[in-house]
């Protein structure tokens, strides 16, 4: 015979209606956020995981900085630039535990209207990184196999070990140290995410320099993986550039950080070394790999950091209170910065005449990149700085 278990005795659930989503607000069917006014007509995904994650009092925080300084300084502060978006004198709302209400309209100030052109965000970071990693070790795989590097002729291993390995210390530098410090102290996230995502450009373009150092190191036994640590502390063609690079990094304002390294850095010493140089030398040296990693570092400033760049600085120079302030200075960053940086690509010149199979000419290069970057001036809004004829 058989006997029916006992029935067990289990706490059955009670709704109290204080979980999560249980209360109805006037909006709680709503499919878009409304905390924010969209660019376009249409709100994007892009501007929903990133408006205002960093929160601003002048809006709607209404208890204040959640944390601040030891100095009293909350947040964000904005001075930690000297350019300023319309709005940025007006006072902070009083914020304290129960004050309620809410701050100033959205946007509150001109930085919440940037909007990053590339739309970046984790996703697009992970997904684009990712890709271009899987490229570029398959790339090298195929050369391995192939035993590709054994083609190269003596001139271009000695140039490769030194010099390739050399910009590697720049791309780890400025990526560290000048981008990642720059997105801690931008003001919105629209803007933090453009700038995180150029300090990761650099650091896995350092990181591709330094696996392919390694893989170079184990296919041939004359290319020394060490000799670059002696060509940036010692190669008189190089002391230019560190110099540059190590002031760079110690820019304090945000703004200022971003302007010399992407508009005058980049265009005036980091393009003529990577498209003039390296990718029209290699492949006349017999090596068809090394300008698939330095083409991916070129594509990510060319296509991608140089056009937040260029949205950010133009939304600035066209403000609708600030902008002949905001010229002004960048004017200046120009006259400091564009001698420094013309002075460091004319320095780097004797690398040109060290590949067996010669690339296009030095001052060829110097041209093309002095023309770019007037460019990149003009559509920022400012005129070409009078240092640039050196």
């Amino acid at each position: 015979m058989t006997t029916a278990p006992a029935e067990r005795s289990v706490p059955k659930p009670v709704f109290t209606d204080a979980e999560a989503g249980a209360k109805e607000f006037p909006d709680s069917n709503e499919r878009r956020f409304n905390y924010y006014t969209p660019a376009k007509r249409k709100q994007t995904h892009y501007e929903d995981v990133t408006v205002e994650v960093q929160p601003d009092p002048r809006h709607y925080l209404s208890q204040g900085w959640l944390y601040g300084f030891s100095d009293g300084r909350g947040g964000y502060p904005l001075d930690w630039t000297v350019l300023k978006a319309w709005g940025s004198d007006r006072p902070e709302p009083e914020r304290y535990p129960g004050s309620g209400g809410k701050g100033y309209d959205w946007p509150a100030l001109g930085w919440h209207e940037f909007r990053d052109p590339n739309e970046e965000w984790e996703l697009t970071l992970y997904r684009y990184n990712a890709n271009v990693v899987r490229q570029l070790n398959q790339n090298v795989d195929a050369a391995r196999q192939a035993k590709a590097f054994d083609q190269w002729n003596q001139s271009w291993v000695t140039f490769v070990e030194r010099n390739l390995g050399a910009w590697m210390h720049v791309d780890h530098g400025l990526g560290l140290y000048l981008y990642a410090n720059a997105n801690r102290r931008a003001p919105t996230n629209m803007h933090n995410n453009a700038i995180s995502v150029n300090s990761m450009h650099r650091i896995r373009a350092a990181q591709d320099l330094a696996l392919y150092n390694l893989t170079l190191s184990e296919e041939m036994e004359r290319f020394d993986g060490s000799a670059h640590i002696d060509t940036w502390n010692n190669d008189p063609a190089w002391q230019g550039v560190r110099d540059t690079a190590e002031r760079l990094t110690a820019i304090d304002d945000w703004c200022e950080a971003i302007f010399a390294a992407n508009v005058v850095f980049e265009a005036l010493v980091g393009e003529p070394f990577r498209s003039s140089l390296v990718q029209h030398a290699a492949p006349r040296n017999g090596d068809y790999v090394t300008p698939t990693l330095i083409g991916a570092e070129e594509y990510d400033y060319a296509e991608r950091d140089l056009r937040y760049t260029r949205a950010m600085f133009q939304l600035l120079t066209a403000d609708r209170e600030f902008a002949g302030h905001n010229k002004q200075i960048m004017q200046q960053w120009m006259s400091d910065w564009v001698p420094r940086a013309i002075s460091a690509a004319r320095t780097l010149q004797p690398l040109w005449s060290q590949p067996e199979a010669k690339p296009p000419r030095f001052e060829d290069a110097l041209d093309q990149a002095k023309s770019r970057f007037s460019g990149i001036v003009t559509d920022i809004g400012l005129d070409a700085p009078k240092e640039l004829a050196q």
